[in-house]
């Protein structure tokens, strides 16, 4: 019963990273460099509890296919299956803004909201993904140069954005705000969202002076932290909302409350991670291959293997096949209770 919506973006060249005058300006926003973008679609919202609470119900659901013998996953098919976020360790920290299904979803870590597109597109039969920190950032900016996507005067933020000067402390339904030149809402401000990209230590150095394809230009992951997270939140200062602004994602900092070991694969427990969600793009030209596929929702680093693995030779993750028959499979096994 969720719906969700994109926007077209259309393809072209932008600056990303920000100028040493920006006010606010961090030292890893730059050397801006010119990046080549192709066309793709993008989540008009940010990613609501309506939509990922289905995603959280396949936990209960890949336990009863598991203790009924059904959907097994085997050597064979297991590039078709997915894990999913076990229950919430401490849902009153999670949910203490609320759980109206339209306000953003959050604490998911990077490797959920990545398993959550593989759902999407194996169920869908469309490509989703979390999108680059280029894609982000040129979805942002629509065709602007300027601190943020309606000009350089912070003042005007309150129009477009939720933030730390009015949001009362908490985020808001989505799409409450003004959306910026090209139909997306709450790009600045609301939820900081994820990206794929790793935070290098010398910003954009080495694309300094180049013009790049915006696939050249993602930084895969090679270690768990830290990962690029875009625009800002709830309780952040209008500079922290920039389009040009970097987070990078913390492990242990956001996981302080978790007491589980290894540490949730899936979740975090402390702060800032109630500002923190994501949204999903398409790109208009698939990638060719199943293995190009999976690198965007896979797990990339030593950590999250150990802990998905940990907890599922310990009976403790959820694990099932996802494909375009996953949501008859479900209306079967309930009318079956």
């Amino acid at each position: 019963d969720a719906t969700f919506a994109m926007v077209p973006i259309p393809g072209g060249k932008f600056k990303m990273g920000s100028p040493e005058a920006e006010e606010g300006r961090e030292d890893n926003e730059g050397p801006p460099f010119e990046v080549e973008v192709a066309p793709f679609w993008m989540g008009k919202y940010e990613i609501t509890w309506a939509e990922y609470r289905q995603y959280m119900a396949l936990y209960g659901i890949f336990k009863e296919f598991e203790s009924r013998g059904e959907r097994k996953v085997t050597p064979e098919n297991e590039i078709d299956a997915i894990t999913a976020p076990t229950e919430l360790y401490d849902p009153s920290f999670t949910f203490e803004h609320g759980e109206d299904p339209q306000l953003p979803a959050v604490t998911m870590t990077q490797y959920s909201a990545r398993q959550y597109t593989k759902w999407m597109s194996a169920i869908t039969g469309q490509f989703y993904r979390l999108p680059s920190e280029a894609e982000w950032e040129y979805a942002c900016r629509a065709g602007t140069q300027t601190a943020y996507h309606f000009g350089d005067d912070a003042d005007q933020l309150g129009d477009y954005a939720w933030y730390y000067e009015n949001s009362d402390s908490k985020s808001h339904k989505v799409g409450e705000k003004k959306p910026n030149p090209w139909g997306l809402y709450d790009m600045h401000g609301n939820v900081a969202e994820w990206t794929i990209d790793q935070v290098l230590e010398d910003g954009y150095q080495q694309f300094a002076g180049k013009t790049v394809k915006a696939a050249d230009a993602l930084v895969w992951p090679k270690t768990l932290t830290p990962r690029a997270i875009r625009g800002g939140n709830w309780d952040d200062d209008a500079e922290e909302c920039r389009s040009a602004a970097r987070l990078g994602s913390e492990e242990r900092d956001w996981k302080t409350e978790d007491p589980n070991l290894p540490l949730s694969p899936w979740w975090f427990t402390s702060d800032p991670t109630r500002g923190i969600g994501f949204r999903i793009i398409r790109p208009l030209a698939e990638p060719a291959s199943r293995d190009a596929k999976e690198r965007y929702w896979a797990i990339d680093d030593d950590d999250t293997r150990d802990g998905v693995d940990n907890r599922m030779s310990e009976g403790r993750g959820g694990r099932g096949l996802v494909g375009p028959d996953l949501p008859e499979a479900i209306k079967n096994l309930k009318a079956r209770r």
